[in-house]
């Protein structure tokens, strides 16, 4: 079905998804079609009204509240999508930044730690040692929202990180924890309200002292025999 939507509108329905709770995009496409038939098209979804939503589906989304589904139908409609301000690129060639790690940090906005694994819109990609950071790429996950229909959206998006050592994230569940990790990197869940400069600040201070062992290694450095237990320690 994925086939006959724009890549703009499967990233509209995408984004509409994520503003109703326990709701993927096959569900809310099931209550679209319901609304206003196929094919699905901008002009359609674009004359949609709360009470279509609500009632569509022999009522699939009736106990939803009303301000999620408004969300939603803006998300729609395109009137949420402005283009964000998004920092620039920083060249980066290999070999530069000795001693380094390159961090993914998931986000729905320019500069904070605000996504959770499955559904956030970018991953910013930094290189960072314990003197220097660069951001050297910024991957939008829209795409996935053509993957989400297949079930195979964790497979796309640990694939986008897979050359980072680090994954900085709100939550991550255990299957794609377990794509990530066999992809050789380590998700790392840190609490809402940081921004991305914040929790580089402070992984530089790791990297500055004594790095995990797991760490270390990443970084290409040897590390001196450890007392018993040490090796359990947790990055900050």
């Amino acid at each position: 079905m994925s086939a006959e939507l724009s890549r703009e509108l499967a990233l509209r329905i995408g984004l509409a998804a994520r503003e109703l709770p326990d709701t993927d995009p096959r569900r809310l496409m099931d209550v679209l079609i319901a609304c206003v038939g196929l094919p699905l098209t901008e002009g359609k979804l674009n004359n949609l009204k709360v009470k279509d939503l609500k009632t569509a589906a022999e009522g699939e989304f009736a106990d939803l509240k009303q301000e999620a589904l408004k969300s939603a139908l803006n998300q729609l409609k395109g009137a949420d999508m402005q283009p964000l301000d998004l920092p620039e690129i920083e060249s980066f060639n290999e070999g530069e930044l000795p001693n380094s790690v390159r961090v993914a940090f998931a986000s729905n906005t320019t500069d904070k730690l605000d996504g959770h694994f499955g559904s956030c819109a970018r991953f910013f990609i930094y290189q960072i040692s314990k003197d220097e950071k660069r951001l050297i790429d910024i991957r939008a996950t829209h795409n996935v929202v053509e993957t989400d229909l297949t079930d195979d959206k964790n497979a796309f998006r640990a694939e986008l990180i897979e050359d980072c050592h680090i994954i900085y994230v709100i939550s991550i569940g255990g299957p794609p924890a377990a794509k990530v990790i066999k992809l050789g990197v380590h998700p790392v869940k840190m609490p809402e309200g940081l921004t991305i400069a914040e929790v580089i600040t402070q992984l530089q201070t790791v990297l500055a002292g004594t790095p995990p062992p797991w760490l270390a290694k990443i970084m290409g450095i040897s590390m001196p025999e450890r007392s018993f237990g040490s090796d359990e320690d947790e990055m900050a």
